[in-house]
């Protein structure tokens, strides 16, 4: 599987134009967005690191199933 840094994010959203500025709202979503996505990183980084850092099949189901068992979409 390759790697995505954002796999998680909305699709089909455009971005608004460089002259239109963003809503309070609309910040504090994407500083929460980008701080949950860290913190994922952040996880994921300790588990391999116990699993002496190596990508398998395995740990990529294992963390499949930690991170995305509870999303709904």
């Amino acid at each position: 599987m390759a790697y995505a840094p954002l796999a998680l994010t909305l699709q089909h959203i455009d971005a608004p134009a460089a002259s239109e500025r963003k809503s309070f709202f609309s910040n504090f979503v994407a500083a929460l967005a980008m701080s949950r996505q860290r913190a994922a990183e952040h996880e994921i980084g300790r588990y391999l690191a116990a699993c002496g850092n190596k990508f398998t099949d395995e740990s990529e189901r294992e963390i499949e199933r930690r991170f995305l068992s509870g999303q709904r979409w």
